[in-house]
Order: C-alpha cells, then sequence, then structure tokens
C-alpha cells in the first residue's frame, strides 16, 4: 500500500497542524512546532508491507516531540530507524542525543519520550517495526536508543543499500518475498546495533553456537506439534533443560518464547501464501501448533503491531 501526503494541498496557515495529523497517522501521536510556520512545508511518502512500514520524509525545520502524556493516551509499541539523507538532525531519547548526517541511523521506542530537532530543511527514510520482534532479537535495546550507527561501512551500510532497494522494488514484491525481506531488514538492522558500544555482546563459543543452532533446528522440525515442550527437545538431542536453559541466556529470549516466536513467524508466512488463501486464518494457526485462535490473535497483534486478518488482508489480492 502506498500513500502520498503533501502540505501543499492545504492552505498556508493550516499547513503545520495538517503536518501534525500527517506524522500522528503515519507513525505515533506526536507534537510538532516549526520554527517557521508561515513558510513551512512538507511531504510523506509511505509505503506499508507485512511487518515493516517505510517511508521518505522531506520537510522544513521543525521539533517533534513524543511526550509522556500522548505515551499513556495510546501506548503504540513500535521502534523507529531514522535514516538522514539530506541535511542534519538530532535524536533525544533516553539521556542522549545522537546527531544524524547524512548517511547515518538512529533507533528510538515509541514507549518512550523522545525528540527530533531539524534546525533545517532535511529528508529522511523512516522504518517503523512492531517493538516485540527486535525486543526477542536484541537485549536491553534501551540502551541503544539515540545512538548513531554509521551507514558508511559495515551492516549499516548494507541496511541503507537494502532500504533504497526495497523502497523502489517494493510494489513488485510477491507478499510472501515482502515478509522475507522484512525478515532480512530487521536482522541487518540487528547486526548493526551490535556494532554498538552498548550493546556489549559477549562472544559466543564456536561449541555454543553449534549447541544453539542444534536446539533451534530441532523446535523448527516439531514447531507443528501443539505439545511440544522444551523438555522433549531436551530428551531428544540428548542434553538436559536446564543446558538447555543456559545455552539461550546468550539469546534476547527464552526457549519457550523462541517455540511461539518460530510458530508467529510461520503463521505470518503462510497468511500471505497465495497458494494458502483457501485456508481459514485458524486452519493456519492449528497446523502451527497453536490451539487457541484467542491466544493466537492476541499474541500476533503484539508481534506484528495489527491483527492476522489485517496482515492478510494488507497481502493478498481481493
Amino acid at each position: 500500500m502506498t500513500l502520498l501526503l503533501n502540505t501543499d494541498t492545504v492552505p498556508p496557515r493550516e499547513r503545520l497542524a495538517y503536518w501534525t495529523d500527517m506524522i500522528c497517522n503515519t507513525y505515533v501521536q506526536l507534537e510538532c512546532d516549526a520554527i517557521s510556520c508561515d513558510r513551512f512545508t512538507g511531504s510523506i511518502d509511505s509505503r506499508s508491507m507485512p511487518g515493516l512500514d517505510l517511508s521518505v520524509v522531506n520537510s522544513g525545520a521543525q521539533r517533534v516531540l513524543r511526550t509522556r502524556h500522548q505515551i499513556a493516551r495510546a501506548n503504540d509499541d513500535y521502534f523507529l530507524v531514522s535514516i538522514q539523507t539530506r541535511g542534519q538532525g538530532v535524536l533525544r531519547q533516553d539521556g542522549r542525543d545522537a546527531l544524524l548526517n547524512p548517511g547515518d541511523f538512529a533507533l528510538y521506542d515509541s514507549t518512550r519520550a523522545y525528540e527530533l530537532h531539524f534546525e533545517g530543511d532535511f529528508q529522511q527514510i523512516v522504518l517503523k517495526l512492531p517493538g516485540e520482534p527486535l525486543r526477542s532479537a536484541v537485549r536491553d535495546t534501551e540502551k541503544l536508543t539515540a545512538t548513531t550507527v554509521s551507514g558508511r561501512a559495515g551492516a549499516g551500510h548494507l541496511m541503507i543499500g537494502m532500504i533504497k532497494t526495497l523502497w523502489e522494488d517494493v510494489d513488485a514484491l510477491e507478499p510472501a518475498s515482502a515478509v522475507a525481506v522484512a525478515g532480512g531488514v530487521l536482522n541487518i538492522l540487528v547486526a548493526g546495533l551490535q556494532t554498538l558500544p552498548a550493546s556489549k555482546s559477549r562472544g559466543v563459543s564456536s561449541l555454543t553456537s553449534y549447541h544453539l543452532t542444534r536446539i533451534k533446528r530441532e523446535i523448527d522440525a516439531r514447531l507443528r506439534n501443539p505439545a511440544l515442550l522444551v523438555g522433549d527437545v531436551a530428551q531428544d538431542l540428548g542434553i538436559s533443560v536446564g543446558h538447555i536453559h543456559r545455552l539461550f541466556r546468550q539469546e534476547a529470549t527464552t526457549p519457550a518464547q523462541y517455540i511461539w516466536s518460530r510458530r508467529l513467524d510461520m503463521c505470518s508466512r503462510d497468511l500471505v501464501d497465495p497458494h494458502r488463501a483457501g485456508h481459514s486464518i485458524s486452519e493456519i494457526a492449528f497446523s502451527w501448533g497453536f490451539n487457541d485462535a484467542a491466544h493466537f490473535s492476541r499474541s500476533f497483534r503484539e508481534r506484528f503491531g495489527v491483527s492476522p486478518r489485517e496482515w492478510r488482508h494488507r497481502s493478498l489480492p481481493n
């Protein structure tokens, strides 16, 4: 789904109010102060895909606020990533300021207050992702917000390249491919965040990595079994349940959470698969080990930010 919003469609005196409505509808509830209200202009070109919203913002100097009051009124749980492509911006959250020059990006969390400052005209690409998947992949995300990540080398460079390519080609992607690409963007974002000093990720030994891979492979092979327990995996692999839990201390999730997360991943993929368009949402959920439709729907919304029905509606042709 593609949407283009532009302040040029309203009279100059109404543009700031219209702009504030635009950014609230596209992202989360915000306040906005323009430095030059009488000459203010702005546009948002947004494209929505399963698990990821992309937008390009072009605008003039302004200050944007996400306050505790707005969080209390609408406690949306999203991470946003601002990629600076023109001009300069400052992101403030969790007691830190991230200065963004073209090619830089930074992460921020909609569940806590933040500020964005732009002293002049600017352009940003903004990613909006549901909060739970990133928290499942990265520990202590509050230590990684409002910290500049360079897009000139390493994982940051790869991510920006992928985002720009995705922006150009998103309308041509098949729904299942779009889901896979959104997962790839998340993985590269995680890699970029793990380069930050505050990440302090401990090195994982090759033996630990080997065992984690075995455990995850065994879980994936048995996901469709609604009675699957961590103890079953331990028994099949000839290791103790306690050892599995110790190995997962290297991860941002517990073994049980990993099982449910993978089930949700598989359901999200099948919901946008045209070959499964004739299967009901409940049939797909039950085929991946869920046995309660209401629990599945709640869990799906927590992970992806939309209901299973909305996820499918966005992706499959009518």
